[in-house]
């Protein structure tokens, strides 16, 4: 990748040239500045009776232990499959009502389709909303409505919208002028033009952006299990590994987990090759 050139014209009529600019050299010295905090941070380590030899031994271990000799001890496949089933349905209900709400959110959030005082004030709110992370929406959920699958799946639901507010917008804005100036000159309102000119132009990538916050909320999900005790596959993830200590239970859940996520991942490939085919020159 060639870097760029700037050209700037001096007062005396010389032309200075200058490779990249401003914002590179930010970026530029930020990866270093968090370079040397890292190796710094490493040099301040507290490594006081580490034998490193045993603990790459016993690391190798475990992860055989983990991932070679797979099993269940505490619970059933059925079991298993059932709390797979719970996460699922936990990350599902707060993609599917996250999207209902952020798509609303979205046309008011969306600068063709709103004022600017009520687009501005809607982006402002979820990007407040979008800047706190999921873990803590849930842990704050959690104190105000206990632990359970309730404060998980509200967490998820406010970081879903927000994160789909801004994803929506930004698609409806994308949309060609002329569709709007089209349907007003036939005399349609403005929710004749959001159901017949906004939606089916932008249906496919509401889809896709719908579909990866699902995954998203899945992995969230699973942390979430544990971490608010919501249930499924994270909390047996989390009982076997600090509770019982049982790392062949732990090499299985962490498989079952990675197939859902495999899972996942195929079917987001195939309706992208299905609604947004790729055409050859």
């Amino acid at each position: 990748m060639m870097e760029a050139t700037y050209i700037k014209r001096k007062k005396d009529g010389r032309i200075h040239l200058k490779s990249g600019n401003r914002g590179d050299r930010v970026i530029g010295w930020t990866v270093i500045s968090l370079a040397v905090l890292t190796v710094v941070a490493f040099l301040f380590f507290n490594y006081a009776g580490l034998e490193l030899g045993s603990a790459l031994k016993e690391t190798a271990y475990n992860l055989k232990v983990m991932f070679l000799e797979p099993t269940l001890n505490h619970f059933s496949l059925e079991e298993a499959l059932y709390q797979v089933g719970i996460t699922l349905s936990l990350a599902f209900l707060a993609t599917i009502i996250g999207a209902i709400v952020a798509f609303f959110l979205s046309l008011l959030a969306a600068t063709n389709l709103a004022p600017v005082w009520v687009s501005r004030i809607v982006r402002i709110f979820v990007a407040i909303i979008r800047a706190v992370p999921t873990v803590l929406w849930v842990l704050i959920f959690a104190i105000a409505a206990g632990l359970g699958s309730e404060a998980a799946v509200l967490g998820m639901l406010f970081h879903s919208i927000a994160y789909l507010v801004k994803a929506f917008s930004e698609a409806f804005e994308e949309v060609d002028n002329g569709i709007f100036e089209a349907l007003r000159s036939t005399g349609a309102n403005w929710w004749h033009i959001v159901r017949s000119g906004v939606l089916p132009s932008t249906f496919t990538y509401l889809l896709s952006w719908v579909f990866l916050r699902f995954e998203i909320n899945f992995g969230v999900a699973v942390a979430m299990g544990a971490a608010a005790g919501a249930g499924g596959i994270g909390f047996e993830l989390f009982m076997a590994s600090g509770f019982y200590f049982d790392l062949r239970e732990v090499g299985f859940i962490t498989y079952a987990i990675l197939i859902i996520a495999l899972l996942l991942e195929v079917i987001s490939t195939r309706l992208k090759k299905r609604y947004f085919p790729t055409t050859s020159d």
